[in-house]
């Protein structure tokens, strides 16, 4: 029994292994699962995106060009409108008179009736009333909606990746070798932030043709200095830290302990940035487009349905721009409010990393 205890207390107190650590991603995520806000509104991002997944699959609002129902239908909770008195006078019915003496071509009327029956096409029945109503046409304002969301989340999203991707290298370029390579960079940067941007893009836009592409292109140009500034200055934060030392005493090259050892350090930031220029080139987006300057005619997005809006508006057709400004709300609130949750789950300050 002695031999026991001695050898117990001889060992010391047993250690509990603690759970490692998953990193910084890891650490971010825990702390975002504790803001109720930011899981609420990635939940409704999450819903958005998948809807704009649907739509580029054609599973979803792939007839928003057809005319299902009347002329400004109104939404359903409105109830179809009431008809209209035209005040026109319906002629008496009575006996068909024969104009065969009065009328050479009479006798040909029936042969000509018969043969445009074949080129006869069914006419489909227009609905009263529809979800969100419709427009002008007739088009289905839900399926608009649905429609233009893919666009304008689309083109917000690529913008946003591409201004982030630029920003990021050329940022991480100044900041890290700094001397000629910097200050001609800072030129460059100097000279896009000297023009104010919404002048910028509308140049842009006055040479690019119409089209999502062409959109994407010019709001990647003219927003990629916020990022480029932010990146250069983390780079010449991290370039002279012990760790980028320690890898360049070891022989790794430059470009490797630009991308391998410092940028993972400020990816935090980048990403960041993306999701708030997000946002910000969904409204420049639909800014271009409610003034004519954005996607193509044959296309629709929340600018172009905005634009059609204020006419339906003085009519008294307000549905239209009921749904597209309800829509349009709902997202970017929730982007915005995810993209600040984000930016307290990945903030180093608040983790007690610096």
């Amino acid at each position: 029994m002695s031999a026991v205890t001695s050898s117990s207390s001889s060992s010391g107190p047993a250690r509990v292994a603690k759970p490692a650590s998953g990193g910084v991603w890891a650490a971010a995520w825990r702390r975002l699962r504790t803001d109720r806000v930011g899981i609420v509104s990635m939940g409704i991002v999450g819903a958005f995106l998948v809807l704009v997944l649907l739509a580029a699959a054609n599973l979803v609002a792939s007839g928003w060009q057809q005319e299902v129902g009347v002329p400004n239908a109104p939404p359903k909770l409105l109830g179809p409108q009431p008809a209209e008195d035209t005040g026109a006078i319906v002629a008496p019915k009575g006996p068909n008179v024969d104009l065969s003496d009065i009328d050479p071509l009479a006798p040909r009327y029936a042969e000509w009736a018969e043969r445009a029956k074949a080129f006869k096409t069914d006419e489909v029945a227009r609905r009263e009333t529809l979800p969100l109503g419709g427009d002008r046409l007739g088009r289905d304002v839900l399926a608009k909606v649905i429609k233009g969301a893919e666009v304008s989340i689309v083109v917000g999203l690529a913008a946003a990746v591409v201004a982030t991707l630029i920003g990021t290298v050329l940022g991480a370029v100044s900041g890290f070798f700094g001397g000629r390579v910097g200050d001609l960079l800072e030129w460059v940067y100097n000279v896009f932030t000297a023009i104010p941007s919404i002048l910028l893009i509308f140049a842009f836009a006055a040479i690019f043709p119409r089209g999502v592409g062409a959109v994407v292109a010019i709001l990647a140009l003219t927003g990629w200095t916020g990022i480029y500034r932010l990146i250069r200055a983390e780079f010449i934060k991290h370039r002279v830290r012990e760790y980028v030392r320690s890898a360049e005493a070891i022989g790794a090259s430059q470009w490797s302990r630009m991308f391998k050892h410092i940028l993972p350090n400020v990816s935090h930031v980048a990403l960041v940035q993306l999701s708030l220029h997000v946002v910000s080139f969904i409204k420049s987006e639909v800014i271009l487009s409610y003034l004519g300057l954005g996607v193509g005619v044959d296309q629709v997005s929340w600018g172009t349905m905005l634009a059609e809006a204020q006419n339906e508006m003085i009519l008294g057709y307000w549905w239209q721009l009921a749904a597209v400004t309800a829509c349009m709300a709902v997202f970017v609130t929730a982007f915005a409010l995810f993209t600040d949750a984000l930016r307290d789950a990945l903030d180093p300050k608040l983790r007690g990393l610096e």
